[in-house]
C-alpha cells in the first residue's frame, strides 16, 4: 500500500460572497427632524377690496362765535370832479360829492374834515392830476403832517394813493394837502374823480 503524501496548504477561512439576500421588511419610522430654515417670502398677493364705511362719528361742539365786523357807523367820502390848479401848500376841496354819516362834517371852503367820535379810524386819499410838476401829497390832522400818509414830491407822479390807520379823538381835524420842497404846482384832473377821500370809523 502506497504511503499517504503530506498535507497540502490550508485554503482561505472566508469563500467568496454569497448573493445578496432578499430586502428585509422596513423598520419603525424614526422621530421628526428639527425644522428646517424660513424660505424666503413670496410675492405680494393682490390688494383686497375695499370695506364698507364706518358709522359717522359724534357731531363735534360748536366752535366760538366769530368776530363782529367792525361798525361802520361813522364813514365818511367826499370828492372833486371839476380840477381845478393847485398850488404848494393848497389843501384840497371837495364840493363835488360829500356822503358824510352825521358825526363827520366838512368846512372850511369843503377842504375841512372834522370827526366828532373817539375812535380808531382807516384814511385813504387818491388824487390824479393831468401835470403835478414836483408836488407831493400829505394828510393833515390837527394842523400837523402825518410821516406815514406822506408821497415825497416827484418830476413825473401824477396819481397818489395813500392808506393809513390811526387813533383819533373827537373834535380832531383832517386836510388833504399838495406841497412842496420848493415850488409845485398840479392840476386836479376834471371831468372824473381829481381827488377824493375816505374816513371809515374801525372801532
Amino acid at each position: 500500500m502506497t504511503p499517504a503524501g503530506p498535507t497540502g496548504p490550508t485554503g482561505p477561512d472566508i469563500g467568496p460572497t454569497g448573493p445578496a439576500g432578499p430586502v428585509g421588511d422596513s423598520g419603525p419610522e424614526g422621530p421628526e427632524g428639527l425644522p428646517g430654515p424660513v424660505g424666503a417670502a413670496g410675492a405680494t398677493g393682490p390688494t383686497g377690496l375695499i370695506g364698507a364705511a364706518g358709522a359717522a362719528g359724534m357731531t363735534g361742539a360748536a366752535g366760538a362765535d366769530a368776530p363782529t365786523p367792525p361798525p361802520s357807523a361813522t364813514a365818511g367820502f367826499a370828492a372833486n370832479t371839476v380840477g381845478g390848479l393847485i398850488t404848494a401848500g393848497s389843501n384840497i376841496a371837495f364840493p363835488s360829492t360829500q356822503l358824510l354819516s352825521p358825526n363827520i362834517t366838512l368846512t372850511s371852503g369843503n377842504s375841512l374834515f372834522t370827526v366828532n367820535e373817539t375812535g380808531f379810524y382807516r384814511i385813504s386819499y387818491h388824487i390824479n392830476t393831468t401835470a403835478a410838476v414836483a408836488m407831493g401829497t400829505r394828510l393833515v390832522i390837527n394842523g400837523a403832517n402825518i410821516p406815514q400818509s406822506t408821497i415825497p414830491p416827484a418830476l413825473t407822479l401824477s396819481a397818489f394813493y395813500n392808506e393809513i390807520e390811526i387813533g383819533l379823538n373827537a373834535g380832531d381835524t383832517i386836510q388833504l394837502q399838495m406841497y412842496a420842497t420848493l415850488v409845485g404846482v398840479a392840476t386836479l384832473l376834471g371831468g372824473g374823480v381829481g381827488a377824493s377821500l375816505m374816513i371809515i370809523r374801525l372801532s
